[in-house]
């Protein structure tokens, strides 16, 4: 059974997704508890699965990444999922992939340098997969808003 989150939990939580470097002393601070609360409850939320770690959001754009796009993946067989999964995963540009119901089987984000790059991602590497039948793409004009799921209280 899954611990439940109180509304301690709730307040880390919310603190942490303003500034995830925010010095647990400063969170104690703010919410009038102790540092070692503080720690107690992330070590909670990390053990749980609440918290999935601590990672960089680097913008693709600044890096050359002009090119984004929204890639859904027909298989030839649904049970090949796994292997392309895995074949996915050695491609750099792939920053992401679903799994969705519908006529694709996955659903993946690239990335690419530029309109030729994006070309030799999807015809050369991605159509190469063995088991990939078809892709179909919508180009990525960039993200109108991205956030985390509410945090009730």
């Amino acid at each position: 059974m899954e611990e439940p989150l109180d509304e301690y939990d709730r307040l880390i939580l919310k603190q942490l997704e303003r500034d995830a470097r925010k010095a647990y002393s400063a969170i104690a601070d703010d919410l009038g508890i102790s540092n070692t609360m503080v720690h107690q409850r992330v070590g909670k939320l990390r053990r749980i699965g609440v918290l999935k770690g601590t990672t960089v959001v680097v913008n693709e754009r600044k890096l050359g990444y002009e090119w984004g796009a929204f890639t859904g993946i027909m298989l030839k067989e649904d049970s090949d999922s796994e292997k392309i999964i895995e074949e996915l995963k050695l491609i750099p540009e792939v920053t992401e992939c679903y799994y969705i119901t519908g006529k694709y089987t996955l659903y993946i984000r690239i990335v690419a340098r530029s309109n030729e790059h994006m070309r030799r991602v999807l015809y050369e590497k991605i159509d190469h997969i063995p088991g990939v039948l078809k892709t179909e793409s919508l180009i990525d004009f960039g993200a109108a808003f991205k956030r985390n799921v509410p945090i009730e209280e």
